[in-house]
């Protein structure tokens, strides 16, 4: 007789997709909204005209303004990482029952794809710039110059929890790639069958 003092237990069930979603892109999908959520508690101070560390010389706009901007941003951000997660679960595949008109109908391929590398693109232009010196950087819209700080504390604080904004775009992209070719496969099958 073996004792199983220590053994290890299976992880829970989450394939609820067609196809297996292969490990990395479950992984990923799931990581995003905590891999987002230090540029998000971050950004909360500057709502209360807490600068972080930065110089700047304009002035800060008013409270009503700041407040609902800067929280509003933070919860989008959070919402929209974690819909990413859809690429790799059922919900992804069939629509919930609860959403009205499309509830419990199969999601199209290209539904899914399409909107999720345009935004995936759009993330990648917004968080990409490269440092050309000079407290400058070049970003997709121009030269733009650098945000200065107080000391260097603050710089390498606001450097950790922004950096991860820049994988945002390609992450996305990756996922959308990978529930492209797992589903693309689905539905030729699907539609072999529908014809013989």
């Amino acid at each position: 007789m073996t004792l199983k003092i220590l053994h290890r237990a299976p992880p829970p069930s989450v394939q609820d997709t067609e196809r297996p979603v292969p490990r990395w892109a479950m992984r990923l999908a799931y990581a995003l909204p905590l891999l987002l959520l230090p540029a998000c508690l971050w950004r909360l101070p500057f709502a209360l005209h807490f600068e972080m560390g930065q110089v700047q010389e304009g002035g800060m706009p008013a409270y009503w303004l700041s407040i609902p901007y800067v929280f509003g941003l933070s919860l989008l951000t959070e919402v929209i990482a974690v819909l990413t997660i859809g690429l790799v679960r059922g919900w992804g595949e069939v629509a919930p029952a609860w959403i009205p008109v499309i509830g419990g109908r199969r999601v199209r391929p290209l539904a899914a794809v399409v909107p999720a590398v345009l935004g995936g693109l759009v993330l990648t232009l917004l968080f990409t710039s490269v440092p050309i010196g000079d407290g400058r950087r070049l970003t997709p819209f121009g030269i733009a110059d650098s945000v200065g700080y107080s000391n260097d504390a603050w710089q390498a604080l606001a450097t950790v929890c922004v950096f991860p904004l820049a994988a945002w775009g390609p992450i996305t992209i990756a996922l959308a790639i990978a529930y492209y070719r797992r589903r693309r496969f689905t539905t030729r099958a699907e539609i072999r069958r529908g014809r013989l």
